[in-house]
Order: C-alpha cells, then structure tokens, then sequence
C-alpha cells in the first residue's frame, strides 16, 4: 500500500499568479502517460533557486485524500516546478490537458506539492558541485566583471557576445561565472547546426508554437577571438575550464577547424585547466583531429541511448547515431574524458528499453560520466511530436540510476563537465565551495 504519511497536497494556481494548496487531494507524479503516486522517500523540499510555475489550460491530478481515487483539481490550473541544476527530477508535473492549452515553452516540469509549510518536489541532488548556484552569484561582481571584460578586449565579438547577451540579457550562468572569472568559461562558436532538434533552445522554426529561450550567435568567431579571453581564463580561474557547445549556438563541431587552431595556439601559451567541447558527437573525424590538438573531454547530448527514439528527437543532418557512439570511442582511445548530457523524461528514460540500451552505450564506449539533465520541454507536445504513444514498464529514474551505479561503480554521476582536477582523480573534493 503507497504510504500517505508525508504525501504532500496538490498545489493549483489561480491565473492570477498565486499559488494554493489543496488539502482534499494529494499531489501525484507523471511517468510517460501516467499519473501515479510518488513515494514518501522521494520527495525532497523544493531547493533555493527553484521556481514554481502555472500551467495554463492543464487541470492537475491528484488523489482524494478520503476515497483514495485520483480526480481532477478544478479549483484552478495546474502547478509545476522548475528545479535548478545539480538536481535532477524523479517524476514531472501530472494534469490534463484542456484542447486549448496554449504548448508549454521549453522549461523542466517537475512535480511539485505543500507539505506542512513547504514546497516540496520528487528530485535527487546528483551533483555537489555549486557553480550555478543562485546564492553563489553576486551582482556586482558580474557587473564589474562584464565591464572589464569588454574595455579588455574592445574588438573581440565573442566576449561582446557572451556580456552583453548571455551574462546581462539572458543571465546565463555560464556567462555569469565567466564575468566572475571563475570555473567553466562558455566558447560559442558555431551559428550553424546539424540538427534539427525539436526543442531547440537557440532556434525555433517561425511555424513552430514555442519559442527559442534565446537568440542565436550569428558570426563565426575567430581563433584570434577564442584565443584572445580563454588563455587568461585557464591562466587565472580556479578550477578552469573552457567549453565549446553553448545553448546560444547550433553545433561546435561544424566549425571544428576553428576549434583546432584555438586548441593549438592556447596550448602553446598555457597547460592550465580543462578544454571541453559539448557537442552531439556527429562527426567523428573532426573528434579524433580535436583529440590530437588537446582536447581534454566531450559531452555528447542525447535525449535517448535508443536511436529510434533519437532521431524523431533530434532529426539528424548527415550523421547517424553510430556517429556518436564513435565519436565517443575516440575520445576514450585518446584518454579523453566523455559524459552524457542525458535529458531524464520520466517514464521514458526509466523505461526497461532505455536501461538495456544504456547499458549497452556506457560497456561500448566506455563512457565516464552521465549528466543526468531534466529534459526541459512540454512533455506531451515531446512525445507527440517523436510519435510515442506507449512508453513501457518503467523501474523508476531513481533505481535505474541506483542500478546503473552498481554495474559501473566507476562511473560517474554529476550534471557539470568536471574540472581536469576531478578528471584526474580527486572527484571527491567540493570543488567549488
């Protein structure tokens, strides 16, 4: 029988922009197409940073705390939570969508419910690192940083790029932190893609009913450029790391010659810190020519270790998922370090499928690392739209992860590219505090 002891209560919204309990319903969770009850283990208070939105036209599910069935929340629209990074998400928001809800734009949509005078939330810290911490943040350091940053270097389009749009329009953290001169520092360098991916960040079709979250780069940026700001970083930064494959742009590989050159001429000034390229893995050659310029690790982005499911998702330009897998070998066969930016749906990434498929990735590729992300889109529009109307026995995100980490104990579990300190072995230490 599922424990009602600590079940928090269904959260509804009034379109007015506040937030209510429901105390004749307790709040459930969505797995694929189900609403379903959330253990009592599972919920944990919502973390500082998270945020909790409306959903329009959406009713929420909940189960009537006298009769034990589940019924509809009239009383208003339905509530989720955006959970900040290092946590991932057991179980997303459970509603009914009305037939003229407006498609939800591309945020995570955890589950979320009251609980004797807290916001609580179905979610595992993955990851201790704290550097995008909202308290970690300090205005005006990143103003005084990002004003420095463009007198430093007047001319250099990609630092005007990452100050004026990312860090002050966007308040990417990644930016941020760049403008605090600390950790990851971001490398946008590609305008272009080879992917069409459904819930594209940077770039939306104009048919299309969402929006992109934020404007693409729309310059090829030089090696003189990237040279420029990422030696002084790794020279400087605590813990540094340069990354290519930012959300502002479509695909680092396309433009990896650019990548090399950078590569080549920063390691000739400096052997400090860790150059990293986010990537979807689909160029292999151009891998193994990033390998031999220095590249220390990769992360390849998948929404599915199964390419029936990938491709429906990412609708691949002239590559394939082999492409990937191979990719990843060649990072390994140069001693590169490689992690999966996985984007966790409940009730598919759990799935029995998924967890056999994803076994089959980590033994083939020797995978280091998984970044278990949340999948930040409207979850029926995603499975509409990659045509998936069953999803299978599910196990649960939190024992597939348990699973996975008892057959690879080697394995790593996180949700930020690691620092060339965690790469060489001391991935213990809380880096960034």
């Amino acid at each position: 029988m599922h424990d009602f002891d600590m079940t928090p209560f269904i959260l509804y919204s009034d379109g007015k922009g506040n937030i209510f309990e429901d105390t004749s319903l307790y709040v459930t969770g969505r797995s694929g197409w189900d609403a379903i009850p959330i253990d009592a283990s599972d919920w944990i208070p919502l973390p500082t940073g998270g945020n909790l939105y409306e959903l329009p036209g959406r009713r929420g599910i909940g189960i009537d705390v006298e009769t034990g069935d589940m019924r509809l929340c009239e009383k208003g629209w339905a509530v989720a939570a955006f959970i900040p990074p290092a946590h991932t998400g057991l179980y997303m928001a459970a509603y009914e969508t009305g037939k003229d809800a407006p498609t939800l734009p591309l945020f995570c949509y955890t589950a979320a419910g009251w609980w004797e005078g807290n916001f609580f939330v179905p979610a595992v810290r993955i990851e201790q690192d704290i550097r995008q911490e909202c308290e970690g943040f300090e205005e005006d350091t990143i103003n005084t940083g990002a004003a420095a940053l463009l007198k430093a270097y007047p001319h250099n389009r990609l630092v005007k790029h990452l100050m004026e749009n990312c860090c002050n329009t966007y308040h990417c953290p990644a930016a941020r932190n760049f403008a605090m001169g600390r950790w990851e520092c971001p490398v946008p360098s590609s305008p272009a893609c080879n992917a069409n991916c459904i819930g594209c960040i940077s770039f939306q079709p104009e048919e299309e009913t969402i929006v992109s979250t934020q404007d693409r780069l729309s310059f090829k940026p030089s090696a003189e450029e990237i040279v420029e700001f990422t030696v002084p970083h790794l020279e400087t930064a605590p813990f540094p790391i340069i990354s290519f494959g930012q959300g502002c742009e479509g695909e680092p590989l396309l433009m990896w010659e650019t990548i090399r050159d950078s590569i080549l001429e920063i390691r000739k000034h400096t052997s400090k810190g860790s150059i990293n390229i986010n990537t979807n893995g689909s160029k292999p050659d151009a891998v193994k020519a990033l390998c031999e310029a220095g590249l220390n690790s990769m992360r390849v982005s998948i929404n599915s270790a199964r390419e029936s499911i990938y491709d429906p998702y990412y609708r691949p330009n002239n590559y394939t998922f082999n492409d990937l897998i191979e990719s990843m070998k060649i990072m390994r066969s140069y001693g590169g370090w490689t992690s999966l930016n996985y984007f966790v749906f409940p009730g598919m990434t759990d799935s029995i499928e998924e967890y056999e498929a994803l076994r089959k990735l980590i033994k083939e590729t020797g995978l280091n690392m998984i970044q278990w992300r949340n999948f930040n889109i409207d979850p029926d529009w995603y499975l509409g739209k990659i045509g998936v109307t069953e999803t299978g026995e599910c196990m649960g995100v939190k024992q597939m992860m348990e699973l996975i980490q008892e057959e690879f104990p080697d394995l790593k579990f996180g949700y930020f590219n690691p620092p060339i300190e965690r790469i060489k072995g001391d991935y213990a230490q809380n880096f960034a505090h």
